[in-house]
């Protein structure tokens, strides 16, 4: 495992995957990466910033930050702006990236609001120079902010185009030294087929990295998993919709999939 990995941090192939003893009061990871996308914050909603689902986030994520877990927050902006979709339409796609770079900022502003009003100490950090509204994205001083029990928020992506928010994340995370990648959806775990339009679809409980990219399953981009592959950072997708889903990986319970580098299940 990466030298970069908190202290204290579970062999990716024990991740999650045995029952958790004593309370839910022992958390089982110390430092975590919860991915959000934009449309995670639609809510209702057919576009923008939905408070009402913000604040529901916030409380999940206020609860498992009582815990003592230090959490770090990377939110994609399909909610307002999808770069790729703007290339398609023939714009060019650095400029659509880089548009959709600001909307992960207001998101990440708007969650930020959410988190604070829940009691949660927040800093947003972004990748992207804008001093007036967010802080660089130093990974030092997002480290610190962890230590001191923030919330960090990483906005911007990686600040450059052609990157998604799932690679953002990957690298992030390997950056901070989270011990697992919390990617919130909305079903509860990954499928060989979508299960919205397939109702015979399959939900795996464990994979391997190997078999995401061979079955181009679509859970994130190939580029996040081949770095967490590298690094050896495990992945749980989940259904974000559940209460109290975050907290459960956070104690240990098996819950939605896991991708990691060992054998599947």
């Amino acid at each position: 495992m990466s030298e970069a990995k908190a202290s204290g941090a579970t062999s990716a192939g024990e991740v999650a995957v045995d029952s958790v003893e004593g309370s839910a009061t022992r958390p089982r990871y110390r430092r975590i990466l919860l991915k959000l996308s934009g449309e995670a914050l639609l809510g209702t909603r057919q576009y923008g910033v939905d408070p009402n689902f913000c604040a529901f986030i916030a409380a999940q994520v206020a609860e498992v930050h009582g815990l003592g877990v230090q959490i770090g927050i990377v939110v994609g902006g399909g909610n307002i702006f999808r770069g790729l979709a703007a290339a398609a339409k023939g714009m060019d796609r650095a400029t659509g990236d880089y548009i959709g770079m600001l909307a992960t900022v207001m998101n990440a502003l708007a969650l930020q609001d959410a988190l604070e009003k829940a009691g949660v100490q927040t800093r947003v950090m972004s990748a992207i120079g804008m001093n007036e509204v967010a802080e660089p994205y130093i990974r030092r001083r997002a480290v610190r902010h962890l230590e001191k029990g923030r919330v960090i928020i990483l906005a911007a992506g990686t600040g450059n185009p052609y990157f998604t928010t799932d690679t953002a994340a990957a690298l992030r995370a390997v950056e901070i030294g989270a011990e697992i990648i919390l990617k919130a959806t909305k079903v509860d775990g990954v499928y060989d087929s979508d299960p919205v339009t397939n109702p015979n679809a399959i939900r795996y409980e464990r994979l391997t990295y190997s078999q995401v990219l061979a079955q181009r399953l679509r859970v994130l981009d190939a580029t996040a998993v081949s770095l967490c592959m590298e690094n050896d950072t495990p992945i749980i997708v989940f259904d974000l919709n559940k209460p109290q889903n975050i907290t459960r990986v956070a104690v240990g319970e098996t819950v939605g999939t896991l991708i990691t580098g060992g054998s599947p299940a």
